[in-house]
């Protein structure tokens, strides 16, 4: 009698052991997911600072053409400078998302789980490219207007 009671409570403590590792496995599975969408996202919206970025740049050179047009450069090189800012928190975000999804799978070594750690690990990786050019652009961006200043400056005196 003793051994079936020892059996019937192994069974339960199996049982409630292993519904626990199922919604463990179910939590982490979500995380993962999660993660790797919010490290493609933050990516993208790297993407867009690039972009903001680079048209920062054209209203810059557009701006150069015309000596009284120092405000509108030092306009562009801020927008270009919040852009390059921008890209640089989506990137660290998109890298957090990224080790967030690949701690999951260290505890989890799932193929749908490793695939979605490589997606967000790709997106990481794509999302500080993206921020090297926003923060290239800038730094371009105000050498453009130190120039432009310095030229405008040259044009007042004469």
């Amino acid at each position: 009698m003793e051994l079936r009671a020892d059996l019937t409570q192994i069974r339960e403590t199996y049982k409630g052991v292993s519904q626990s590792y199922v919604m463990a496995l179910s939590a982490l599975s979500d995380l993962t997911h999660h993660s790797s969408e919010a490290a493609k996202r933050a990516a993208r919206s790297t993407e867009q600072s690039k972009i903001a970025a680079m048209n920062a740049m054209v209203a810059v050179k557009h701006a150069l053409a015309d000596p009284n047009l120092v405000q509108v450069v030092d306009a562009a090189v801020s927008a270009a400078v919040a852009a390059a800012l921008a890209a640089v928190e989506s990137a660290a975000a998109a890298a957090a998302a990224a080790a967030a999804a690949s701690a999951a799978v260290a505890h989890q070594a799932e193929a749908s789980l490793l695939m979605a750690s490589a997606e967000a690990a790709t997106a990481s990786r794509l999302a500080a490219e993206a921020a090297a050019d926003a923060v290239k652009l800038c730094t371009d961006a105000q050498q453009l207007a130190d120039e432009a200043r310095k030229r405008a400056a040259l044009a007042a005196k004469t």
